[in-house]
């Protein structure tokens, strides 16, 4: 039974392609969980140690994001919406910091 614009060749195709990516990325991901694990117990300064691991989290986040929540799928104009949201959102989850900031300055004195 062909399905509108798909016959049984192409789905095949396409589930084997994307059960072999998933695996790579996935391999990928366990290799940059591994990297992380050796980072963490090298003996370096701190502003090191988290320049790395922060560089490996994005990867590794980039790549959940692209293939296991199928964002490489989707179109161009949909992806740079929902960037442009979460920058917005990481934005406005920022203005509280100065908030915080100002309350543990001006403690009121018990």
């Amino acid at each position: 039974m062909n399905t509108a614009g798909h016959n049984r060749d192409e789905m095949s195709k396409d589930l084997s392609g994307s059960v072999a990516k998933n695996f790579v990325i996935y391999v990928c991901m366990l290799i940059i969980a591994g990297l992380q694990f050796v980072v963490a117990y090298q003996h370096i300064d701190s502003s090191q140690m988290f320049l790395r691991m922060f560089l490996l989290a994005i990867v590794e986040a980039g790549l959940a994001v692209m293939f296991f929540m199928h964002m490489g799928a989707e179109r161009r104009n949909f992806f740079v919406t929902v960037a442009i949201g979460l920058v917005f959102v990481l934005s406005m989850m920022n203005m509280i910091w100065s908030d915080s900031f100002r309350l543990l300055r001006f403690q009121v004195l018990k």
